[in-house]
């Protein structure tokens, strides 16, 4: 036995894949290795399971005539097309004005102005209070009576939103500010500090006594009335149109002078020079 395997199975024993398969009788239990015991596998899965539109239950059967169909309509390419409807010129309404009169537009619901809702929403209350040591005078429309009287060296006046309306501030004021509003006159006695002028239009502004410094910015439209003690103030400017400054000449008249809306910059050698153009008088 030793000298047959030695010439025909060098490499071991190999078992045959296509010799008969002995009989359990005549097998040894003890030289046949013992496997071992692995569960059988689970079954497949099924398919999966198609809902059609008229019931909503799983169906299994029909699936895959259901995936050929469809790839076969796909696989049409443009013969796809074969089966729409043709539309003659005569019922094309871009082709017929006729047939564009006679199609009813859907109308929708008029909706309310972007422009209303948003008047709505920004329009308050007029006021006009001290809060703390700030006079707010907010939202007054076509008012020419509105008066402060009672007021104090640091207290300040801050007018919002006031429309076609006229101001009077008596006794003597730390600031004031002018934001936002259109057509208003303000008349006041001093100031120590600034009297600021910002967004508006159509502003004007006279000085019974003394103010240091007068800043317009972003404004279109104002007419500053000096007094005599008030002739040395600051006017600063900027990003504003329309600006007249009024000096007192006499008794009761005035004498106009514009603020300069352009000017001329130019480089001396050392350092830019700017001056008021002469287009802008």
């Amino acid at each position: 036995m030793q000298s047959f395997i030695k010439q025909h199975h060098t490499t071991g024993l190999v078992w045959s894949k296509t010799g008969p398969i002995a009989p359990a009788s005549l097998l040894d239990s003890s030289l046949v290795p013992s496997a071992p015991c692995v569960p059988p596998p689970p079954p497949p899965p099924g398919p999966p399971p198609v809902f059609t539109e008229d019931d909503s239950k799983p169906q299994t059967g029909n699936a895959t005539p259901q995936h050929s169909a469809l790839f076969a309509q796909l696989n049409q390419g443009m013969g796809i097309t074969k089966g729409l409807k043709h539309v003659s010129d005569e019922q094309k309404t871009h082709k017929n004005p006729n047939l564009r009169s006679q199609a009813s537009p859907v109308k929708n619901k008029d909706p309310q102005p972007v422009s209303s809702l948003k008047a709505a929403a920004q329009k308050r209350p007029p006021l006009l209070e001290l809060e703390g040591k700030k006079w707010r005078v907010e939202n007054f429309e076509q008012k020419h009576d509105l008066v402060i009287e009672e007021t104090e060296l640091k207290q300040v006046v801050y007018v919002f939103g006031c429309n076609n309306s006229t101001l009077k501030v008596k006794g003597k004021i730390n600031s004031i500010i002018v934001d936002n509003c259109k057509k208003l006159g303000l008349v006041f006695e001093n100031a120590v500090g600034i009297v600021e002028i910002i967004n508006s239009r159509g502003i004007q502004l006279q000085v019974l006594g003394t103010v240091p410094t007068i800043s317009i910015n972003k404004t279109e439209g104002c007419q500053v009335y000096l007094s005599k003690a008030a002739l040395s103030c600051d006017i600063v400017s900027a990003k504003s149109s329309e600006m007249n400054i009024l000096i007192p000449v006499g008794e009761d008249d005035y004498r106009e002078f514009p603020i300069p809306e352009q000017f001329k910059t130019v480089w001396d050698g050392s350092k830019l020079v700017t001056e008021p153009s002469e287009i802008a008088g």
